[in-house]
């Protein structure tokens, strides 16, 4: 079924904004606190910070222009405080951000803010449209309660929600071989702004082959000039960055640092936790000589089967919507991430809507397992079940308890793993045509063939008339 006609287009696309403008409106309430958006503040400051010809990477100097400026106000708790001044984005950020480091904050904010959500909206949009074709009530279900539960995104105003955005528009762009300039530009800035977000992403486009392969290419081409750029901009204000860069992500994911996995971490029992493999298996040894050689060693042989499937499987629209549904949640453990960043759960959408419009057992899983995982990833969710398991007063004391631990406190990374393993699973067992068509293209070919037979067959029929007469 396609969006063919005004009145479902019209209906969808209603509930699309719905969607987003809760959790828009909801993400500016927290904003207008004291401590929020300081995603954006991070990035505002750092970048006003390396305009000045300061080194914002050495927490002394970008603190000093932190408090010139008024950002550090008494109401800012020591947490949000730590978060701005502490910086670890990549130099890249600064080249994006300066135009907006130029205004005033509260000009910047807001402008940061209308991109932010244009570019949400368009990428779930893109996503609902895509999935329409196979089956519209689900992929406007997965959508909507997506958007619904990003409010994190907009009230912190973290990269995290622009690099998602560009991603899922790059995708949409190589696939449907549209606006690919566009597609391009737009793979290559969430590259370089948070590779740890699309960098799988990009990877299948370059395992997989043909011209998925030259547009990773092209991608990487355009993400080396402007790492460069950026490289030399920073080197040439602050020689020394790379070293206070490094101390700084030290610092961060430390035990009990603000990015660290384990239980100890001091956003590790708040809504915006984070999710990756690491934190689920620190519950039971809070040790990273543990926890990150086990999250490797299941990741690894994850990506190892993913990756080899790929390479083996000719370039189809079918094979990369299920390749990208299987290391999407793959993504999301096997380094440091958060809640924001599993908004590019967006990508498994026509996937599940594919699977579901083939019926099945295979099809009910997929909208189990997408609708389980985009909940369970959700803002909303999360807060719920952190203020449930504060009630419960868990431990950490006993295998049981620590089995139920993991399951209220960390049910995204519980989810995501069983996200990966069956697309995974259904991504190794499928067979794609040999022609490079999706399974949709070959329908649609195949009605094609049959109407014009259809339009033949009187023709062929008086023809035989004819020559009988005769």
């Amino acid at each position: 079924m396609k969006l063919s006609t005004a009145g479902p287009f019209r209906l969808g696309l209603a509930l699309i904004l719905l969607s987003g403008g809760i959790s828009i409106l909801w993400g500016i309430a927290l904003a207008r606190n004291a401590s929020g958006s300081v995603g954006f503040q991070a990035i505002y400051y750092g970048t006003r910070c390396l305009i000045q010809h300061h080194n914002p990477y050495r927490q002394s100097e970008l603190e000093a222009v932190y408090k010139a400026e008024g950002g550090d106000r008494p109401s800012v708790s020591a947490l949000a405080r730590q978060t701005v001044t502490l910086y670890v984005n990549l130099p890249t950020t600064f080249i994006f951000i300066a135009p907006l480091a130029m205004l005033p904050w509260g000009s910047a904010h807001a402008l940061w803010l209308i991109l932010l959500a244009g570019a949400f909206l368009l990428a779930a949009f893109l996503m609902w449209s895509t999935g329409a074709n196979r089956a519209p009530a689900v992929s406007l279900f997965l959508v909507c309660i997506l958007l619904a539960n990003s409010e994190v995104i907009f009230g912190a105003g973290n990269t995290a929600g622009f690099v998602v955005s560009l991603c899922v528009v790059a995708v949409w762009c190589f696939l449907q071989e549209r606006f690919v300039l566009l597609g391009i530009l737009c793979m290559a800035a969430s590259v370089v702004i948070k590779p740890h977000d699309s960098g799988l992403v990009w990877l299948y486009f370059l395992l997989a082959g043909g011209v998925y392969r030259k547009r990773a290419l092209q991608s990487l081409a355009v993400a080396v000039i402007l790492g460069l750029s950026a490289f030399l901009w920073v080197s040439h204000v602050a020689p020394d960055w790379m070293q206070d860069w490094r101390l700084n992500l030290s610092a961060s994911s430390a035990h009990g640092g603000i990015n660290g996995p384990g239980p100890a971490a001091v956003t590790s029992h708040t809504p915006d936790m984070v999710i990756d493999l690491q934190a689920a298996i620190s519950i039971f040894r809070d040790d990273p000589r543990f926890y990150d050689p086990a999250t490797y060693i299941v990741c690894g042989a994850l990506l190892l089967a993913w990756s080899v499937r790929t390479l083996r499987s000719r370039p189809s629209k079918a094979g990369a919507w299920l390749a990208l549904a299987a290391v999407v949640p793959l993504t999301m453990l096997v380094t440091y991430h958060r809640p924001y960043d599993a908004k590019l759960l967006l990508l498994t959408v026509p996937a599940c809507a594919m699977l579901w419009a083939e019926g099945g057992t295979i099809g009910r899983l997929a909208l189990l397992v997408n609708t389980a995982g985009i909940v369970l990833t959700g803002d909303v969710p999360l807060a719920l079940l952190v203020i449930l398991s504060r009630k419960l007063d868990l431990g950490t004391a006993g295998i049981f308890r620590q089995i139920l631990t993991v399951a209220l406190i960390r049910p995204a990374s519980l989810v995501l793993l069983t996200m990966g393993i069956f697309y995974l699973w259904v991504y190794v067992r499928r067979q794609f045509p040999d022609t490079g068509r999706s399974s949709e293209e070959v329908e649609d070919r195949a009605g094609e063939v049959g109407r014009a037979r259809g339009e033949l067959a009187p023709k062929v029929q008086a023809y035989r008339g004819v020559s009988t007469t005769h």
